[in-house]
C-alpha cells in the first residue's frame, strides 16, 4: 500500500471519526486514561522508555514520528506511514489501526468510545 492510500484512508477515518467526538481540549482525563491503557494496552505497550514488548515503548509517543521508536523492528507499512503521532493521529489509530496503518503488525481492533480515546491520549501525552 503506497503512502498515498495511507493517507487517503486517514482522511475519510478522520472525516468520519470527528463528527461530534470529543476533541483535545474538551475534559480528557488522564487518570482514566491511565487505567485505558493497562486495559487495552498495557499487554503490548509498555510507557517505561525503551521497554518494548511484543509492541514499541509508547514513552514519548506524542510528538514522534511512525515507526521510529529505537530498538523496536516495526512492519514496513508503519515505517512507510510517516506520521507524527499527536492527538488527531493517535486518536485515528487508535480508534482504527488497520484503518490508518493497513501494513500494521498490530492485532488490535481499536478502542471505539471516543472519550475513552482522548483520556488514553491524555495519559500517553504525560509519558515523557
Amino acid at each position: 500500500m503506497s503512502l498515498e492510500h495511507v493517507r487517503a484512508a486517514f482522511d475519510r477515518w478522520h472525516a468520519a471519526a470527528t463528527a461530534g467526538v470529543v476533541s483535545a481540549g474538551a475534559g480528557e482525563d488522564a487518570k482514566a486514561g491511565a487505567d485505558v491503557f493497562e486495559s487495552r494496552c498495557g499487554d503490548c505497550h509498555s510507557v517505561k522508555e525503551g521497554k518494548h514488548k511484543s509492541g514499541p515503548s509508547l514513552f514519548g509517543v506524542v510528538g514522534r514520528g511512525s515507526g521510529a521508536a529505537t530498538g523496536f523492528t516495526y512492519s514496513d507499512g508503519m515505517k512507510a506511514a510517516n506520521l507524527t503521532w499527536n492527538a488527531e493521529t493517535l486518536d485515528a489509530f487508535v480508534a482504527s489501526p488497520k484503518a490508518v496503518v493497513a501494513q500494521t503488525k498490530m492485532r488490535f481492533g481499536g478502542v471505539p468510545n471516543a472519550k475513552s480515546r482522548a483520556d488514553l491520549i491524555a495519559y500517553l501525552a504525560a509519558q515523557k
